[in-house]
């Protein structure tokens, strides 16, 4: 047997131990965070199933808090992991929890909850493009996101949308299908601002296959004031441009583009080009968050 299809000793090392502990992924979350941990149940399913598996600091420090509330004894998973696996496009080397970078993790897990997001990791995002609309007030009116994606594994049928409005008081947006995907499961949460929603493919990708999607985002009177925006991103991107167009009778005063990764934040401010509007380009980025923030006179 080719050594990358031998079973993962610590995968099934943990899945016995969950299985033996008699308890869902959700609770095991749910008493980890009792011990400060935070760790999302997409997360342990990866670990769970080989998929990934933890390495950086933050993951094994919460692989022995986890390794207590299965009950097993201290290293017992964790000596499973051995040397870290080899990074490669067929490889997930732990990479962050899908609610990483919002500003409160918890309530996008929750928001999540309702949301098959098992394919996320299994696909490359080779190039992804939005494009914002300001209209004369100051108001987002919608957001057109393209996406060209590559399946590393047969299976993936669908992309999973994360919108969140900072002002909880306007309605959410409709999501709106445009080419090679239709709506499936939504999940609105008005209450903390968040909709999820499933994007779902003609049929489920083949390894290597690659799809181009494009969906938009259209908000409803009364409309949210924009003041920025961003893309988080999970795992890296080969290429992500984000053009902001605003309305010529209605130009921010100032605009910055801002990068966020896992240890450093950029910014520098940037200018308005003749159409009154802004773009950036970002190449092999990710994890992290790239977007504008700007005011208004």
């Amino acid at each position: 047997m080719p050594p990358e299809h031998q079973p993962d000793p610590f995968a099934t090392a943990l899945r016995a131990a969950i299985a033996s502990r008699g308890l869902g992924l959700h609770r095991i979350r749910e008493r980890l965070r009792t011990r400060g941990v935070t760790i999302s149940a997409a997360t342990l399913s990866y670990w769970q199933s080989g998929r990934s598996r933890p390495e950086r600091h933050e993951s094994l420090t919460a692989l022995h808090h986890l390794e207590e509330v299965l009950e097993v004894p201290q290293g017992a998973l964790t000596t499973l992991l051995g040397p870290p696996r080899p990074r490669g496009p067929h490889r997930i080397t732990d990479p962050p929890d899908i609610d990483a970078f919002w500003p409160v993790p918890t309530e996008v897990a929750e928001a999540l909850s309702e949301i098959n997001t098992s394919w996320d990791t299994r696909l490359t995002r080779l190039s992804q493009h939005d494009t914002i609309h300001i209209g004369p007030h100051r108001e987002e009116l919608t957001s057109v996101s393209r996406q060209v994606l590559r399946a590393n594994a047969d299976g993936p049928d669908r992309w999973v949308v994360i919108l969140h409005l900072d002002e909880h008081d306007h309605p959410l947006p409709e999501v709106r299908p445009l080419r090679h995907c239709t709506l499936g499961r939504t999940s609105a949460h008005p209450r903390t601002g968040l909709l999820t929603a499933e994007l779902l493919f003609p049929k489920p990708l083949r390894r290597n296959e690659t799809i181009i999607t494009e969906h938009e985002l259209r908000n409803h009177a009364p409309h949210p004031t924009a003041t920025n925006y961003e893309r988080k991103f999970r795992l890296p991107v080969r290429e992500y441009v984000l053009e902001v167009r605003f309305d010529p009778t209605c130009p921010p005063a100032t605009i910055t583009r801002r990068t966020t990764t896992q240890t450093t934040t950029h910014q520098e401010q940037v200018h308005l080009d003749e159409l009154t509007s802004v773009h950036g380009v970002a190449t092999d980025f990710g994890p992290g968050t790239y977007g504008f923030h700007w005011t208004w006179p």
